[in-house]
């Protein structure tokens, strides 16, 4: 139970909200890191209802400011393509350096492209020192060999060259319109305070798997390897080892009943004292709904250990084999999941769409606890702007009569 508390906590899904302002934005993206984005619209992009969940009735147009005004945040490659700190820009432009460099296939490829498309690469970045910001289709440049995938990438050259360039750090995403990336020079693009320092690679793990394990609360070597910067931390046991020596991690048990899980867990010594408080019952809990890339759950069988609750997301499941439906939110309450909703935001009707509720096998029946559901549901739909909010026909029954 402790284990569970302290990871929602860590990702600030219980106790006081924060302000739904800039202020608050950036106090949880320093405690999450990072925002994984998704172009899908079922509901909403994916990183707005990351916010929404810990911040509840936010202004977007604030992280827009964050990101390209004052540019506090910034999109790199964390979780697939993220929001991330500006102030961690060291550790995403000492991972750039080193692109692609190794004996894999992949980096083999891209550095051989690359080479023989030299001309295409100065001229893009010609044309942004001269225009930029720009899109991809506003750049007019000539390839000497086509890039080849068995993928949708293949023939792309601007966009494939704009990427391996990006994973150099010589551009950066400048901003959006709608779904559409903006590409500026790095140099040009990047405030002035900065830091830029290229940091060692005992500095660079030591950071990325501290802020991996802050951000999880507790976690084990694979769930701080996988989380942030996925696949970073090489070595992990060993990172892990050197940081307990210095004395800024701590190996802990978990339990399950009589059951001490085999496991070494790990918890940043920063989050003891909130251990000590949770430990003499200082929980406030809270009832929420989280997006399918929610940084809670995101590692599918962590989220089945801890919480004893299977996710899987069923977008690219054909309809009629899918469980519960295409873009579900699973339903936190207090420091366990009692169901998921399968909606839709209509937003032409202006109308939040619930076309199915799922209780767990062991959800709460109370009304008080349906009510703070409902609740929660209407929040969401004020949110994406919904004048209405229409259940269907599929709910639990425990639970039906509270719902009309």
């Amino acid at each position: 139970m402790l284990a569970r508390r302290l990871a929602i906590m860590r990702q600030r899904l219980a106790g006081p909200r924060l302000p739904p302002n800039s202020t608050g934005i950036m106090d949880v993206m320093r405690n999450l890191s990072y925002l994984q984005i998704d172009p899908m619209k079922v509901v909403e992009r994916s990183h707005l209802l990351v916010l929404w969940s810990r911040l509840g009735q936010y202004d977007p147009t604030e992280l827009d400011k964050l990101l390209w005004a004052e540019r506090q945040l910034f999109e790199d490659w964390a979780q697939a393509t993220s929001i991330v700190l500006t102030e961690d820009y060291p550790i995403f432009s000492t991972l750039k350096r080193s692109f692609p460099t190794g004996d894999k296939p992949w980096a083999k490829k891209i550095r051989s492209w690359m080479d023989k498309n030299k001309k295409a690469s100065s001229c893009i970045l010609a044309q942004l020192h001269r225009e930029g910001p720009l899109a991809s289709d506003s750049f007019r440049c000539k390839f000497a060999e086509d890039w080849r995938s068995s993928g949708w990438t293949s023939g792309r050259n601007v966009n494939m060259m704009l990427t391996f360039l990006w994973a150099q750090g010589k551009i950066m995403i400048a901003g959006r319109e709608g779904v559409r990336k903006m590409w500026d020079l790095t140099e040009r693009y990047l405030p002035k305070w900065v830091p830029k320092e290229r940091l060692p690679d005992d500095e660079l793990l030591s950071r990325v798997a501290q802020k991996s394990l802050r951000a999880l609360g507790v976690g084990t070597p694979a769930h701080i390897q996988q989380h942030y910067i996925r696949g970073c931390c090489r070595n992990i046991e060993k990172v892990l080892v050197d940081l307990e020596a210095h004395g800024l991690v701590k190996r802990v048990q978990i339990c399950e009943g009589n059951r001490a899980w085999s496991e070494p867990w790990y918890i940043h010594v920063d989050d003891l004292p909130l251990l000590d408080r949770l430990a003499a019952g200082a929980w406030e809990p809270r009832t929420t709904l989280l997006s399918p890339f929610d940084n809670l759950i995101c590692d599918r069988h962590r989220t089945e250990q801890l919480f004893n609750f299977r996710f899987r997301f069923e977008v690219y499941v054909p309809k009629s084999q899918r469980r519960y439906g295409c873009y579900v939110m699973p339903i936190l309450h207090g420091d366990h999941f009692m169901g998921r909703i399968d909606p839709v935001m209509d937003r032409k009707r202006k109308r939040l769409m619930i076309n199915a509720i799922y209780a767990e096998p062991d959800a709460p029946k109370s009304k008080e606890t349906v009510l703070a559901m409902a609740k929660t549901i209407e929040e969401l739909g004020a949110f994406l702007g919904a004048d209405e909010i229409v259940y269907g026909q599929r709910k639990p029954a425990a639970w039906e009569s509270f719902l009309q």
